[in-house]
């Protein structure tokens, strides 16, 4: 599995901010980060789309070291709605994008 460590994994999200906006007619996106439970690691972006706010992840394996390695490859769409459960699943952040 391929090991990277934090930054890299950000400046990739950061990289592709441009080209997600235009395709998705996304208004604003961000890096989301979250610690999860024992050694999990959730990276992905927040996205305002049509006036909501949503987080969109997949997790990652912190290592001892500190680097992150790919976890299960699935994408997580959290919204900020309490009415709205988290839907995961998502084969590949393409098919996450296009449920919104």
């Amino acid at each position: 599995m391929e090991i990277n460590n934090r930054e890299s994994v950000i400046h990739e999200l950061q990289h592709s901010f441009s080209p997600l906006m235009n395709k998705y007619g996304i208004e604003d996106i961000g890096v989301f980060e979250e610690e999860g439970q024992k050694d999990l690691y959730h990276i992905g972006y927040t996205i305002r789309k049509d006036g909501k706010s949503f987080m969109v992840h997949t997790p990652y394996i912190k290592k001892e070291d500190g680097h992150l390695e790919p976890g299960n490859q699935e994408w997580t769409i959290e919204t900020d709605d309490p009415n709205h459960e988290d839907v995961s699943g998502f084969k590949d952040l393409d098919e996450a994008l296009r449920s919104i």
